[in-house]
């Protein structure tokens, strides 16, 4: 395959992660995504290197959320491998395979506190907070 087909030949492993992050944080403030977390699970997990929680105030809200950083995801080049939850809307998870995003209800996000389960053990500090 030529480079100059796929734009991630041009770039690092941790380059193409950055630039999702990226990608899914804009789309999360676009959508006022609220208390936004990104935790860095590499070295973890062999699943994906960053998560990302956030939560949205109703459960449309949630929808909107987790629908603009799947289309922003796409319009980049990025093809989400999975999305769970839509059908209740109180978390729904994208799987972007190297980031993946849970957007949550304040309740269920209180309930299953992925925040301290992915820190517990881990680097400190691993979770940090982004401005929204």
């Amino acid at each position: 395959m030529s480079s100059k087909t796929d734009s991630h030949k041009d770039i690092s492993a941790d380059e193409h992660v950055d630039r999702l992050l990226a990608t899914t944080l804009a789309a999360l403030e676009d959508m006022k995504a609220v208390d936004v977390r990104v935790i860095d699970v590499r070295g973890q997990t062999s699943i994906t290197d960053i998560m990302v929680v956030a939560s949205g105030t109703s459960t449309r809200h949630v929808k909107a959320i987790a629908d603009n950083v799947e289309l922003e995801a796409k319009q980049t080049g990025v093809q989400a491998l999975g999305v769970e939850g839509e059908k209740g809307s109180e978390w729904i998870l994208i799987d972007l395979a190297d980031v993946v995003v849970h957007v949550m209800m304040p309740a269920v996000r209180e309930f299953y506190a992925l925040e301290k389960l992915w820190s517990v053990g881990g680097q400190a500090g691993a979770a940090t907070e982004q401005d929204s």
